[in-house]
């Protein structure tokens, strides 16, 4: 069974930076592709995808602070720097399978950033 685990979600002041990581276990053809993050009363939105090693897209308002990456063990980061309050949300990683179409979420992990 395919299972997300995402860490590094916390509480940070504005300006601050927070990193956070993505594994998958359970299957060696599913690896992480891309972060999400869902803020109070919004919808889910888009934040940054790696299309392939080297090849990242990143929503426009999220360029120039967050940083997608991902390891040779197939975990994957979001570096987050100069964080805002607006930046509250949980976050969400987005796994997809090599083989077959089928893609798994994470169970989110809260990231607040406030004064």
């Amino acid at each position: 069974q395919v299972h997300l685990v995402e860490s590094g979600g916390g509480s940070v002041q504005p300006g601050g930076s927070l990193r956070l990581s993505c594994a998958v276990s359970g299957s060696t053809f599913v690896r992480p592709v891309a972060w999400y993050r869902q803020g109070p009363g919004k919808q889910r939105e888009f934040i940054a995808e790696i299309i392939t090693d080297g090849n990242e897209i990143y929503a426009n308002s999220m360029k120039g602070r967050f940083t997608i990456s991902r390891d040779v063990k197939d975990t994957m980061y979001l570096q987050m720097n100069n964080l805002k309050i607006e930046d509250t949300a949980v976050y969400y990683c987005l796994a997809r399978s090599r083989i077959v179409s089928e893609e798994y979420w994470g169970q989110g992990t809260q990231v607040t950033v406030s004064s």
